[in-house]
Formats: structure tokens, C-alpha cells, sequence
């Protein structure tokens, strides 16, 4: 299996392709990596160092993959967090790269735009993935705050998440799985102890519920968009790819939590990538 993840590169941390490369070539995929900026450190943490890359910086290296040869073998595109609108026309020049030598190729877009109620991305970011990148995608990874920005409708309640879920995908790539998985989501069905997340495709509309912990991570996100790619390409069900990348993460986040760390310890808590160990329930809704 190859992937091609265009997002951002932090030196200390994992989010972006920190949160993505390592647990993808984990499970044997070949990845070639776009940065779309090179931070210190998450900005989240407070002070930060770096730089967001230029948009002709990555046209200029997705157009030398394309002249190498290489986005002939990629099976899927993995995007994220992009740090200015522009760059945004460079990755869905990259898919439409990818799509024109494997008809079969598959986009997961997660539209990075903010969590928690707050909006963290600069201008045109927001109008970008709700416009362009939702009509050209084939798998969203939205949390429950990107999803109300995408669509416009609550989701306070399962039925409203399932409807939002449901206006995303009529807006979604014709010809491919239009896929939605809802992460982070919180409604008046959830217990206090536990953490939604939304799967919605052809074969329905799905639940899966795993432990919440009194902590939050950065990268959590964009190690779920990943695992969740990766097990679609694997098992062409997206049912248990979603089943197995929530289980995945939530040892992830279990194993962090355990050892009291600031940051993901994707690297110490690697066996829950290949033998998740943490329980989830997932059920038709």
C-alpha cells in the first residue's frame, strides 16, 4: 500500500504527518510525506518556531513526485492541517495527479479547522474545505465542531449528527464511498464517561463509543484520519477500518494518559497500532 500525506511536520510532537508517518509505515504502508509547514512545536503548546511553506514549494514537489513516477503508485491521499487557503489548490491539484493514473485512488481529507468551539485556522481555510475539498473527497474526518462549520446544522443530539453526516456526504465526490467518520462527538445520548465518534456510508450510519479520559492530546485527530485511510485500503469495509482505528487511538490516548505525557507516545504505545487493545462498541443508529 502507498499513501501520499500532504499536512504539516511539527519537530517536537505528534500532530500532522508526526502523528501520521510513523503509524502508517508501522503497519507496512510506504509513505511519502509532504510537509505543509515545519513548526518547533504544536502551536497550542503557547511560543512556536517556523515557517508555513510557500504554495509553489509543494506544487513544486508534488510535481516532481509526478515526474518521478511516484504518484502512479499511490493508492490513497492523506490531507490535513494546510496553513493557508493556497495550498489548498496544490493538494486538489495533487488528487486529481493521483485519480488520473489510479482511477481506484482514494482522498481522505480531515478538515483541520479548530475543536472545542474555537476556530483556529486563517482566512479561507474554512470556505476552502467546505467547498472545494468537500465536493472533490472521498473519506471526511471532521470532529463534531468541523462538522456544525461544514454544514451549518447542530449536532447536539445523535439524530441531528446523523443528519449533519448526512448533508455532508450529498455534497461529497460522486463515484467514491463518501465516507464521513465524526470524531470528538458529544450529544445528549453520550454517557459523561465515554466519547462518540459518527461513521456514515452506503451500508448506513454508525456509532462507536470508547472510554473518555480526563485529558486532551493534540494529533489525536490526525492519528485517527490515518489509521483510518490506511484500514479502508485494507479491508474495503469501512465499518471495521473505523472500529479498528477508534480502538487504535483510544489505546493510544490510554497508554499517553497512563504516563502522564504532554504528547502522544505513538512511539511507546506502537503495539496498539498492530493489536489495539482498548474495547470500543460499535452499533447501527
Amino acid at each position: 500500500m502507498n499513501i501520499l500525506s500532504i499536512q504539516s511536520w511539527v519537530a517536537s510532537g505528534h500532530v500532522g504527518n508526526a502523528a501520521a508517518l510513523f503509524p502508517l509505515q508501522r503497519l507496512g504502508a510506504e509513505v511519502t510525506a509532504i510537509h505543509t509547514v515545519q513548526f518547533s512545536n504544536h502551536p497550542g503548546h503557547g511560543a512556536f518556531a517556523g515557517q508555513v511553506f510557500p504554495p509553489a514549494d509543494t506544487a513544486a514537489l508534488v510535481a516532481g513526485l509526478d515526474a518521478h513516477g511516484a504518484l502512479g503508485a499511490c493508492d490513497g491521499v492523506l490531507s490535513g492541517y494546510i496553513g493557508a487557503a493556497s495550498v489548498g489548490g496544490v493538494i486538489l491539484d495533487a488528487v486529481a495527479r493521483v485519480r488520473a493514473r489510479n482511477a481506484a485512488a482514494l482522498w481522505c481529507c480531515d478538515p483541520v479547522m479548530g475543536d472545542h468551539g474555537q476556530l483556529y485556522v486563517g482566512p479561507g481555510i474554512p470556505a476552502f474545505f467546505a467547498g472545494e475539498a468537500v465536493a472533490a473527497a472521498d473519506i471526511l474526518t471532521p470532529n463534531q465542531f468541523e462538522l456544525d462549520r461544514l454544514t451549518g446544522l447542530p449536532s447536539g443530539s445523535l439524530g441531528e449528527a446523523k443528519q449533519a453526516a448526512a448533508a455532508l456526504r450529498g455534497r461529497m465526490r460522486d463515484g467514491g464511498p463518501r465516507l464521513v467518520l465524526v470524531s470528538s462527538l458529544r450529544t445528549a445520548d453520550t454517557p459523561a464517561t465515554h466519547i462518540d465518534m459518527l461513521l456514515a456510508g452506503d451500508a448506513g450510519t454508525f456509532r462507536i463509543r470508547t472510554q473518555l479520559l480526563p485529558a486532551r492530546f493534540s494529533g489525536a485527530g490526525d492519528l485517527l484520519a490515518a489509521l483510518f485511510l490506511f484500514h479502508v485500503l485494507a479491508l474495503r469495509d469501512a465499518g471495521p477500518a473505523a472500529l479498528r482505528a477508534a480502538r487504535s487511538v483510544a489505546g493510544v490516548l490510554w497508554h499517553t494518559w497512563r504516563e502522564g505525557a504532554a504528547e502522544l507516545l505513538i512511539v511507546a504505545a506502537q503495539a496498539e497500532l498492530v493489536a489495539p487493545s482498548r474495547p470500543a462498541e460499535i452499533e447501527i443508529c
